[in-house]
């Protein structure tokens, strides 16, 4: 499923420790391995184009695995 989301980008310490994308509705993507590094900033407001990977689990399991296609930097 492919999804436009805004959103704050978080780190978890759930499982080994991963990233996710909390979103203004505060639904939890857990951003799939491979991400731009860019992206990767705690506290980062962000739009991000993906798709949901329903053929990927995790140790963390934290929400819905968010493959990033695409992001732009929201101003705060």
């Amino acid at each position: 499923m492919s999804l436009v989301v805004e959103g704050t980008i978080q780190r978890s310490p759930m499982g080994t420790g991963t990233w996710a994308l909390v979103s203004r509705d505060g639904s939890t993507y857990e951003i799939l391995k491979g991400a731009p590094k860019e992206l990767l900033q705690a506290g980062l407001r962000v739009k991000v184009k993906g798709q949901v990977r329903e053929d990927v689990m995790t140790l963390a399991m934290i929400g819905s695995v968010l493959e990033v296609k695409s992001f732009e930097v929201i101003d705060p």
